[in-house]
């Protein structure tokens, strides 16, 4: 049995009002409760700060930059994952079969995106299934059956004809692929780096759009007005000079297009707040990125001008809601970290949790 005390922010609000910050909990049989427990013995006392354990909502257990690993590995992303304070992650993408991950009690709970779906040679080698427009609805019937509620497509990618970023998937396809998969219960989300294939997914009804580097004055009113969510991956986008320079010589159109991508990041993502589009943490971990960077992803939103309460609940109390997982809630499973300062203050004491406690337990 645990005793957390200290203030245990339930919700977002930066004051103390009733209910969105308490004074302590008790863990029990591995479920919070706000009533002290009658008779309780051997109780562990722990104390600071308190958030819901966080969300990433982008990152790849299970897969590297060359494609799928062994479950070791996939071990030692999910609990560099799990020390970093995220327990929750929402796979959006891996060739690798993790649902072993679901019968272990120290590791995060994941919510998978299934394998990606891409368009014949117009993704990274050994992530996708690489298809042709005629087969996406079969093959997101499959991933829809396979994931966790959600279905991953890539909407863009190098066009080695015209030598730039270019959308993949004419608009009859994904609207009935979009639509087969919200018939199968499936919510569907998308990579997209440039411009041109935002609008016909967000008309298609994809209910998300990863990175979204591409967002202009001319959609992200369509984004708002659908409700359509992204996750911006700002810790991912801080690559793309790199990467331009690494492909400058044989595609210059793309590499200039991703340096201008990569320049007004910021500007980007702070136009979606200000227009009211839902924001959630990601960090695109486990292709050529490091696991447990969710903290320094909370950062970029903050240095991207999202008010920090704002970004917290991008990794926790939104994200969780916008997931269908609880928080900090009476009978919900112990899943939180512990900080020795108010997060709300600096966002950046996310990474140095002090306790991480996962199932009721300890774990970190």
């Amino acid at each position: 049995m645990l005793h957390i005390k200290g203030r245990v922010l339930v919700g977002p609000d930066t004051g103390d009002a009733a209910g969105d910050v308490r004074d302590e909990l008790w863990v029990v049989d591995g479920r919070i409760t706000f009533e002290r427990p009658a008779g309780a013995r051997d109780i562990r006392l722990v104390e600071g700060w308190v958030l819901p354990g966080l969300v990433d909502a982008h990152c790849h257990v299970g897969l590297d930059a060359h494609g799928a690993v062994d479950d070791s590995t996939s071990e030692k992303q999910a609990l560099t994952d799990r020390d970093a304070g995220a327990l929750l992650l929402r796979d959006a993408g891996s060739p690798a079969d993790t649902r072993w991950i679901d019968d272990r009690e120290d590791l995060p709970r994941i919510i998978r995106a299934g394998r990606h779906i891409a368009r014949t040679k117009r993704y990274i080698r050994n992530y996708a299934h690489e298809i042709e427009p005629e087969d996406l609805v079969a093959y997101v019937a499959a991933e829809a059956r396979r994931g966790d509620g959600w279905v991953k497509l890539v909407g863009d990618w190098i066009d080695r004809e015209t030598g730039d970023l270019g959308a993949c998937w004419p608009r009859g396809a994904v609207e009935a692929a979009i639509a087969e998969a919200h018939r199968l219960g499936a919510r569907v989300t998308a990579h997209c780096f440039a411009e041109e294939s935002l609008a016909p997914l967000v008309e298609a009804g994809i209910d998300c759009i990863e990175h979204a580097t591409g967002l202009t004055e001319e959609t992200i009113p369509l984004f708002a007005e659908r409700g359509v969510a992204i996750v911006p991956t700002l810790v991912n986008i801080a690559t793309f000079p790199r990467l331009a320079l690494s492909g400058e010589v044989r595609f210059p159109r793309w590499a200039d297009h991703m340096r201008r991508l990569h320049a007004r990041r910021y500007e980007t993502v702070r136009a979606a707040y200000d227009a009211g589009i839902p924001i959630y943490t990601g960090t695109d971990a486990g292709g050529g990125l490091a696991h447990g960077l969710v903290g320094q992803e909370v950062a970029e939103l903050v240095k991207a001008g999202i008010p920090a309460r704002d970004a917290l609940s991008a990794a926790t109390w939104g994200a969780r809601s916008w997931l269908g997982r609880p928080g900090l809630t009476e009978g919900a499973s112990a899943d939180l970290v512990v900080y020795d300062a108010d997060p709300r203050a600096d966002v950046r004491v996310l990474t140095t949790p002090r306790r991480v406690v996962l199932r009721g337990r300890v774990v970190g």
